[in-house]
């Protein structure tokens, strides 16, 4: 019987995840975006920190501290003079063990080795050179030795060929051989790619043979080349990395190594060849470990190789340089650092851009990323969100509207039926309307009358007797209309003038003119981002719930103009002087002309008073303190906005001494009301208001 077993899915990402939502990331984007920032770097700010809400994914700065937690480890991990430090203490027991064999012995050739043995270098690989071709007398100080010298070229072979230590743990002198082989093998091949001439059948040959000596499974002689290169330079880095003394005692100690083993020339070429084609990994640069514990040769190799591997990694994590990409991190070296929870989250990051791309929420124009009207949409109603959720529960409310269709109260009355009604069909009095001309034509239908033509008319099926039940309907056609042409007995045929449609409450439109201080001290006060937000939430309120209002955001600093809500959400402040409110309700009073019907509602968000005005010549004319032409310019476009109707209700984001006196003569002229909200209560002030003012004047 087959037994299983049930564990979390760790190959990747989960199978079964919803499509990917780019909502959350770009709500965050929005965020930015709102408090001034261009979307390109919003967007490297969201990489940065990474994915909010239940996706929940690390941005870069998280893998990056990650990384940088993995280096300061790999170099408390111990020292490099590992190699060095063994090899030494295996020669001095060597030597002990000589000398306690030579000791007992009364002869003048105990006395002439011992002679010998005081006369070794210090330098532990010159003092290994000497004693290459001495006669041991001692079994146990012959032992060590070929154990030094084993141990030597164990780690330099590991430190070139990851794993290469245990693989001749066994001294088994097939296997040094094969080894041997290997290399010359491996130099051939170079040397043919060098000269063109190297296939990829080559390799696989190559990799048959002994492909269980590079356990990272290359599958080319690039990825091969690029292993072998990466350790060879982090070799080179260990030396350098050594005290002078340090590093000349142990190149002889790796030379002597390779000489004994019949390596050397193997190596050199190969070194050479390596450095050759990766020259820039690298070389000869120093790296500090700061551990206490001895590391052999294999094992700091293999520690400075992962140094340099996370030096990389970090600095493309970093994205700090020009031309910088999430492409250009490798995701390779993210899971051998990192694991694979950090390669799902790297491509969690790499497809954000993407998905808003894909999903029309970004745009590139000219290089650079813009936001959509797709986007603002999104960030409009998100913004809407936050601003009823701080609105308490009855305060949102509706407002009336005319020929709202279903969605308007029924009065009980009905009228004839007009091109483009929405209201719903009265179903009873059209049916009635369309009898009672048959009876009156004698049965013949509609024949004529208004546009209801015989040519254009409906069949209602109605049945001829009471007594007598109507036929089922089989055919899949409704049996109160029917197609022209379609007749069953006691039929009635409907003309367009016996439509009659439901009437429900009439509800107005509205001209709304919101006018937003684009003014620098908008950014300085820190309210720039609430008045941005503030601006889409009302403009996604009046064009979605109330469609048949006009609206028309207004911006003004030294010049007023006309803002469309996609250019509103990516808009830098204006770095200029002057608040000209004279031009701005010049502009609003244009649109609210366009608009004689409508319901006129003027908003103002400002943080100060006016200071300057259009001259007649069209150019603007700034003066602080205000000057007179400046205020009697801009009361007299109130006062016509008062003639006009429309109320003007201003949102006051400071508390100026002037500016508290600009309004408040303001509201004396015209009616309107002074609020004094915080920046983040701006939102729920201005869309209250206007709900407010809409429920107010039915």
């Amino acid at each position: 019987m087959s037994r299983y077993r049930y564990g979390a899915y760790e190959d990747g990402p989960d199978p079964l995840a919803p499509p990917y939502d780019v909502r959350d990331a770009l709500d965050a984007m929005g965020d930015a975006v709102l408090d001034g920032t261009r979307p390109d770097d919003a967007l490297r700010e969201l990489l940065r920190r990474g994915l909010p809400g239940a996706q929940g994914r690390r941005g870069l700065d998280d893998l990056l501290k990650e990384v940088r937690n993995r280096r300061r480890a790999l170099r408390d991990r111990g020292r490099l003079d590992g190699t060095l430090e063994q090899a030494r203490a295996l020669l001095d027991t060597a030597i002990g063990q000589e000398r306690a064999e030579l000791f007992p012995d009364p002869g003048d050739e105990a006395r002439l080795r011992e002679a010998e043995l005081d006369a070794l270098p210090d330098d532990t690989s010159q003092a290994i050179r000497r004693l290459s071709d001495y006669e041991w007398r001692s079994d146990a100080a012959r032992a060590t030795f070929e154990q030094l010298k084993d141990l030597l070229r164990r780690e330099v072979l590991d430190a070139q060929f990851q794993g290469m230590k245990q693989a001749l743990e066994n001294q088994d002198p097939a296997a040094m051989q094969r080894v041997k082989d290997m290399m010359a093998a491996l130099n051939a091949m170079l040397e043919r790619d060098a000269r063109g001439e190297h296939t990829q059948q080559d390799f696989e040959r190559f990799m048959e043979q002994y492909g269980d000596m590079f356990p990272d499974d290359p599958q080319n002689l690039e990825e091969l080349v690029d292993t072998l290169a990466r350790r060879a330079a982090a070799m080179d880095r260990l030396l350098a990395s050594l005290s002078p003394e340090q590093r000349a005692e142990l190149a002889g100690l790796m030379d002597q190594a390779m000489q004994d083993a019949g390596l050397a020339m193997e190596m050199t070429r190969l070194g050479d060849a390596l450095r050759a084609r990766r020259p820039d990994l690298g070389w000869g640069e120093p790296e500090q470990m700061t551990g206490r514990d001895p590391l052999g040769m294999g094992d700091a190799t293999t520690a400075l190789a992962e140094l340099a591997d996370l030096a990389e990694l970090e600095s493309a994590l970093g994205q700090e340089y020009p031309g910088a990409r999430l492409d250009d991190i490798d995701e390779e070296a993210i899971r051998r650092a990192l694991g694979r929870q950090a390669v799902d989250d790297l491509d969690a990051l790499r497809r954000i851009e993407k998905e808003l791309e894909r999903q029309g929420f970004l745009q590139r124009r000219k290089g650079k990323l813009e936001l959509t009207p797709k986007a603002v949409r999104r960030l409009g109603e998100t913004a809407l969100r936050r601003v009823f959720s701080q609105l308490t529960s009855g305060r949102q409310g509706d407002h009336d509207q005319r020929d709202a269709g279903q969605a308007g109260e029924l009065t009980g009355a009905s009228r004839e039926w007009r091109f483009g009604d929405e209201q719903p069909l009265d179903v009873v009095r059209t049916v009635g309307n369309a009898i009672r001309r048959s009876a009156m034509d004698g049965g013949r239908g509609a024949t004529g009358h208004g546009r209801g033509t015989a040519g254009g008319g409906l069949v209602a099926s109605v049945p001829a007797s009471t007594t007598k039940p109507a036929e089922p309907n089989t055919s899949g056609v409704s049996d109160l209309v029917r197609p022209n042409g379609v007749r069953r007995p006691g039929g009635v045929k409907l003309g367009v003038d016996d439509f009659e449609v439901h009437e429900t409450e009439r509800r107005t439109g509205a001209a709304v003119c919101l006018l937003v201080d684009l003014s620098y001290s908008m950014v300085l006060r820190g309210t720039w981002a609430a008045a941005k937000q503030t601006t889409l939430a009302l403009h996604t309120l009046v064009t979605s719930k109330f469609p048949q209002d006009a609206i028309q955001i207004i911006g003004f600093s030294n010049y007023a103009r006309v803002l469309h809500p996609t250019e509103m959400a990516g808009l830098d402040w204006d770095m200029v002087q002057g608040t000209n409110l004279h031009h701005a309700l010049m502009i609003a009073g244009r649109h609210l002309d366009r608009h004689p019907d409508f319901e006129p509602i003027v908003l103002v968000v400002t943080d100060g008073e006016p200071t300057a005005h259009l001259r007649p010549d069209g150019r603007s004319l700034f003066d602080y303190p205000p000057s007179t032409d400046t205020l009697v310019l801009t009361l007299s476009e109130v006062d016509k906005m008062t003639r006009r109707g429309a109320c003007m209700n201003f949102f006051m984001l400071a508390e100026d001494r002037r500016l508290v006196s600009f309004v408040e003569e303001v509201a004396r002229r015209n009616g309107g009301r002074v609020f004094a909200p915080d920046a983040e209560r701006l939102g729920e002030y201005v869309v209250s208001d206007y709900l407010r003012v809409r429920r107010a004047r039915r």
